[in-house]
């Protein structure tokens, strides 16, 4: 195969790095701005669910999990805590860290931010059948797992 044909561009309608970039790039826009009618960003919601799913997490495996520096991550919750979506509280096991919990509010936008997930999802996969969309999740999921991603978390969380 020559140059041209390499990189013509029906080829790259059909690459599955191509077409994973593409999509992963207009569902993330569209959720953020989806997220964004609920005052969220995407790590916000992020940090709900990892709260939900489990309570009482340390700042600092909280940050490391989303992958952002400690420092940022200080800010980033203080920004969560002066809008009642989580609260601080010391940890019991250790005084000098703070463990983080969803308040009463932050349950509340979670319920609300899985309606918007489910919509968005449902939106990006209408054109499939339902057993479609399980067998595309179950082979993405698959593939994250092989590239050693982290469950649930995204890598943009890094930089927002």
């Amino acid at each position: 195969m020559d140059a041209k044909e390499e990189f013509a561009p029906q080829r790259a309608l059909t690459a599955v790095g191509f077409l994973l970039a593409q999509l992963g790039a207009y569902a993330a826009n569209r959720f953020a701005e989806r997220t964004g009618t609920l005052g969220l960003t995407p790590a916000q919601a992020g940090l709900l669910r990892l709260l939900i799913a489990q309570p009482g997490r340390s700042q600092r495996e909280l940050a490391d999990e989303l992958g952002m520096p400690p420092s940022r991550f200080v800010q980033f919750a203080d920004t969560m805590e002066s809008r009642g979506l989580i609260e601080r509280k010391r940890n019991p096991d250790d005084r000098r860290q703070h463990a983080l919990y969803l308040t009463e509010e932050g349950r509340e936008t979670l319920l609300r931010l899985g309606a918007v997930a489910r919509e968005s999802e449902q939106h990006l996969c209408r054109s499939l059948t339902p057993e479609e969309h399980a067998t595309l999740s179950e082979l993405l999921a698959r593939i994250a797992a092989d590239q050693g991603l982290t469950p649930g978390v995204h890598p943009g969380y890094k930089t927002e």
